[in-house]
Order: structure tokens, then C-alpha cells, then sequence
């Protein structure tokens, strides 16, 4: 089929009407000033609030322009998907013996997803205006997305460093299209921002992670601590930590915007094998190939097993005491990993603890 023609400014204002054809919610062309993003970048690293993603810093060139990611791209489309689904997030983070899992981890991982769409999409601009260099990438590579997506007019960076849309939320993920088309970008200027003087997603952070407006120290936050990080996560940090044991979405859960989230229709993001409330004991006792089996084709696989015993082990230890608490625990006091074993130890004091604690007097009187 030959190629139909048409001029940038005609298949700029087409695209979003084509991804949305694919499932996704919004799509754009960003303009590519990214200068003051580079600098509060660069501020950020310097100040070590990556900790231990060294990848940030060793990457930071090709951060700079899409041009060194991916030579020859003159233009990137930002395009967004809902995920959000109607789970009772409240009720789990509320119950000790529950497992609290980030609602974006408990169906298919996005990026397989993401990135399959977003190649339908370059392919559906292929039928139009033929053959073009590009590349997609969702999070998969060091790239400015949610600069890129505020660029293309998707929404603003939020205080807690999300993107956030009036419409929309922030419940939702970004993926772009480097490309060597020549486009216009789709707003000349980002979308106001609208987080006006609340402070409720610095209020209500559990470590307190955004030490000011559109500043996260990842030191700090659980997303960061219960994914991304090797080893033992601060004892100080721990009981703080609660039953989180894969992310976090307190800061999303408390933003006023969010109540116009929209739900996703995609069934590949629906929770999987009852993740969306599960109750620690019975995860704590999957064994590897258990966790590989249930885990497979799913987001959770980024923390491996061991940190996945480790961040389990953390919520057991704040757990409300009980015996099949101490039990599950007992069972993993010689685990092979070094890690798994010092945070249960850890747990069991917590729990050892709780249990010589004398009872509150007043739950006694009600």
C-alpha cells in the first residue's frame, strides 16, 4: 500500500486520535527545551538523592537531547496509559497482616505492554507518511519522560515529581516515540500547574521522602527502598515502612486530582493471583519457584526473590502480633541469604517487643 502524504502540522494534530486507537489516553509531540530539567537533574544528583541508581549519573549525557540516545531524531511523541483500577488500596495499607503491593505492579508489566503499543502506533504513522527512523521506549532507557510528556502537553510535574493532569490524575504511564520526522510540537507551553499551595502529598509521605516540593531523596522513599535497593534497608526507616512491600502510592493515593482518575479498560493491567490483598503469612511462604510462577510476566520480577523476602520480612516485623506471625518468621531465621536472614531477625525483636509490651488500657475500656 502506497504511502498517503501528509504535511507535519496534518499528522501532528492526527496522532492523538490514532493512540487512542491503541488504548492509550493522550499522546503528543513534545517541544525539546529541556534546560531547566538538565539543571534541576543535575542539582538532584549532586545533592545524592539517587543512592544507589549510579546508572542516573553515568547516563546523564544522553539525557540531554534524544539526539544522543538515539542519533538522528528530530522529534518525540509522549504518550500516556491509564492503569488505575478500582482496588480497595485504604483498606489493605490499613490492615497489618495484608500486603500493601503499587497498584501499577499487580497485573501484566507495563512495559511490555507500553512498548507494543507504542510500536503500533509508529507503525500506523509508517502507513501514512512511510518509512521512518525511530525507537520507543517506556522507562527503559535514560530519557526525560515526564519532562517530554509535560512538553507535549499531558499535564504538569506535580510536588510529589509525578505528572499530573487535571482530568486525569496521575494514575497512569508514560512511553514515548524517538523519530526523525521533523513535527511541531503540540503546545508551545507546558500546561499550568495546578498544585497551587497543597501540601498533601508532602504531609502524608511515610518517610518523608519529599523533603520539599518537587524534591524526592529516593534515600527515603519506599518505592525506591523495596525495588531498587541492594541489600539491608535502614533499621531506622523499617517500622516507618509499614506493610509496603513493593512500592508505594501514598502520594498518589491522597491527591485531590486523583479523583478524576479515570479506571483503565485494559485487562492486562487487572491484579493477578489475588495480589491486590493478599495476607503476608501466605507470601512469605512461596518458595523461588513459587514466586517465579506467580510472578511471571509481571513487574514484581525487578526486585528478585531474595529482596522480595526482605521487604516481606519488614512488614512481618510491623505486623500486629500473632502466631502465625512468629511462625512464619521462625521458618525463614536460616535462610540462605544473608540479607533475608538479618531482617528477620530484625522482625522477630519487632514482634518480641510488641508481644512484652503491656496492653493499652484503653483498649481495654472500649
Amino acid at each position: 500500500m502506497s504511502a498517503i502524504r501528509l504535511d507535519p502540522q496534518q499528522l501532528a494534530a492526527a496522532i492523538p486520535a490514532w493512540a487512542r486507537d491503541y488504548g492509550f489516553a493522550g499522546a503528543g509531540v513534545a517541544h525539546l527545551e529541556l534546560a531547566e530539567d538538565m539543571a534541576h537533574l543535575r542539582r538532584w544528583l549532586a545533592e545524592g538523592f539517587h543512592g544507589g541508581m549510579q546508572w542516573m549519573e553515568r547516563d546523564l549525557p544522553l539525557r540531554d537531547h534524544p539526539a544522543r540516545l538515539r542519533p538522528g531524531t528530530l522529534s518525540v511523541i509522549s504518550a500516556r496509559m491509564d492503569y488505575y483500577g478500582d482496588v480497595a488500596a485504604a483498606d489493605v495499607l490499613a490492615d497489618g497482616n495484608m500486603a500493601y503491593i503499587s497498584r501499577y505492579a499487580l497485573g501484566r508489566d507495563y512495559h511490555r505492554l507500553m512498548r507494543a503499543r507504542l510500536l503500533k502506533l509508529a507503525q500506523r504513522i509508517e502507513q501514512v507518511v512511510g518509512p521512518h527512523g525511530h525507537r520507543v521506549l517506556t522507562d527503559s532507557a535514560p530519557a526525560l519522560e515526564k519532562a517530554y510528556a509535560r512538553n507535549a502537553g499531558l499535564g504538569w510535574i506535580g510536588k510529589n515529581t509525578l505528572l499530573l493532569r487535571r482530568d486525569a490524575g496521575s494514575w497512569f504511564f508514560l512511553g514515548e516515540i524517538y523519530t526523525d520526522l521533523l513535527l511541531p510540537p503540540a503546545a508551545s507551553s507546558p500546561p499550568a500547574n495546578l498544585c497551587g499551595s497543597c501540601s498533601a502529598c508532602i504531609d502524608i509521605c511515610p518517610t518523608r521522602a519529599i523533603v520539599a516540593p518537587y524534591r524526592l531523596d529516593a534515600r527515603r522513599c519506599i518505592s525506591y527502598l523495596t525495588i531498587e535497593h541492594h541489600g539491608s534497608i535502614p533499621v531506622e526507616l523499617r517500622p516507618l515502612i509499614g506493610n509496603r512491600i513493593f512500592g508505594c502510592d501514598d502520594c498518589q493515593l491522597i491527591c485531590p486530582w486523583n479523583r478524576y482518575a479515570k479506571r483503565s479498560a485494559e485487562a492486562d493491567f487487572a491484579p493477578r493471583h489475588g495480589l491486590d490483598a493478599p495476607q503476608l503469612v501466605e507470601l512469605f511462604a512461596w518458595d523461588e519457584a513459587e514466586w517465579l510462577r506467580r510472578s511471571e510476566g509481571m513487574a514484581l520480577r525487578r526486585a528478585g526473590y531474595a529482596r522480595w523476602l526482605r521487604n516481606l520480612a519488614i512488614a512481618l516485623g510491623n505486623a500486629p502480633h500473632s502466631p502465625a506471625v512468629i511462625d512464619a518468621l521462625r521458618r525463614r531465621r536460616d535462610d540462605a541469604e544473608e540479607q533475608v536472614r538479618e531482617h528477620v531477625a530484625w522482625a522477630l525483636a519487632q514482634q518480641q517487643a510488641r508481644a512484652a509490651a503491656p496492653a493499652d488500657p484503653r483498649a481495654a475500656a472500649g
